[in-house]
């Protein structure tokens, strides 16, 4: 069985338990996916069965397009919900002021990605040394803001959809727009709704995988 699959991830998953339960649904030891989403995150992943683990650049180059939320006043260590709160700040910002922070991020930007990332320095997690102590700071790098558009504003938690070039760090994004309006922000929700032409809407859920047969699971590669 070789092909890619586009799964919905659930919510709590990491992308490597995602692939443990297709393992065990097919039997298939060579199987991995192209994209990381964090634990907190859900939506679309492509996972790549056999011989399409070798696909992994053409899905990782592409653009993705992601909605959720950021909570304004808040800073952490992780620049989301599940980290060390380092700072509280009042709120007093109008969805115009919003609007224009987000707007100063779109385009090229040069972005550090979190501490707590799975991105590796000298073959070690960024996440496994930030959680032993030690102090990480990964390099800087280009990315590419497409869109963002601020679709809801409930104070303290803004509502977003960001169109984006690969390596872009949200949190990173959610952060930055909370320096910008002086209150810190970190994320709080995520979906990843596209990438590139591929839509979450085509994706599978972990529940139908569970009762598809073989040939109907065949029937969802490409």
């Amino acid at each position: 069985m070789d092909g890619a699959l586009l799964l919905d991830k659930p919510i709590l998953w990491t992308s490597h338990d995602a692939v443990d339960h297709l393992r065990r649904r097919t039997g298939l030891r060579r199987i991995g996916h192209a994209g990381t989403l964090d634990p907190m995150a859900t939506g679309l992943l492509v996972m790549l069965l056999g011989k399409a683990t070798k696909r992994s650049d053409e899905f990782m180059g592409l653009d993705k397009t992601y909605e959720g939320i950021l909570t304004l006043g808040v800073r952490t260590d992780t620049l989301d919900l599940e980290g060390r709160v380092s700072s509280q700040s009042p709120v007093d910002v109008t969805i115009d002021r919003v609007r224009s922070a987000a707007s100063s991020l779109r385009g090229a930007l040069e972005q550090r990605p979190p501490a707590y990332s799975a991105l590796k320095i000298k073959g070690r997690k960024s996440c496994d040394l930030a959680r032993k102590g030690q102090e990480v700071l990964p390099e800087p790098r280009k990315v590419t803001v497409h869109e963002f558009e601020i679709i809801g504003y409930r104070e303290p938690d803004v509502a977003f959809r960001i169109v984006c070039s690969k390596g872009t760090y949200v949190r990173s994004l959610a952060a930055e727009l909370g320096e910008r309006l002086g209150c810190g922000a970190v994320l709080s929700a995520l979906k990843r709704r596209r990438i590139g032409p591929y839509d979450l809407s085509q994706a599978v859920t972990v529940e139908s995988l569970a009762t598809d047969a073989g040939p109907t699971l065949a029937g969802r590669l490409f």
